[in-house]
């Protein structure tokens, strides 16, 4: 998978599987993209519906689908960027199971493609505080981009 938006870290992940079930490796500590642990949710989403756009000033986010299938867009306005004004579209399954960490000030959002309730595990780098976070409609126009 191609990384278009600079500072984007997208990593092969890997799924065991056997006879009980399965694993399926998210985040460890001797990972290069590792940087400390903050906090750990889920998020779910439901087929066609979208959740964005958001933006994290200091967090830095790890994102993985360990159910369903999402469509993650991620967008660049920081100014001093290689990709700047950019959009990068990554589907996530546990049929493309990677884990993607953004950092901070890179705009990004969700759309349900699975019929099924899909749902996202995000680590990030320090607790969720709700006051470092941007948040702007799906359908703002300086995004430039349809979510259909």
């Amino acid at each position: 998978m191609k990384n278009i938006i600079q500072d984007i870290k997208i990593k092969p992940l890997k799924i065991i599987p056997d006879n009980r079930g399965k694993i399926m490796h998210m985040l460890r500590s001797d990972d290069d993209n590792f940087e400390k642990f903050g906090e750990i949710y889920f998020s779910t989403i439901y087929h066609n519906v979208v959740k964005a756009w958001h933006l994290h000033k200091e967090a830095t986010l790890n994102y993985v689908c360990v159910s369903g299938e999402v469509k993650l867009v991620l967008f660049d306005d920081r100014k001093d960027s290689k990709s700047f004004g950019m959009h990068q579209e990554i589907i996530l399954s546990p049929k493309k199971y990677v884990l993607v960490t953004i950092p901070p000030n890179i705009w990004n959002g969700f759309k349900g493609l699975s019929e099924n309730e899909s749902i996202i595990a995000n680590c990030l780098n320090q607790p969720h505080n709700e006051n470092e976070m941007v948040r702007k409609d799906p359908s703002d126009k300086s995004f430039k981009y349809d979510w259909i």
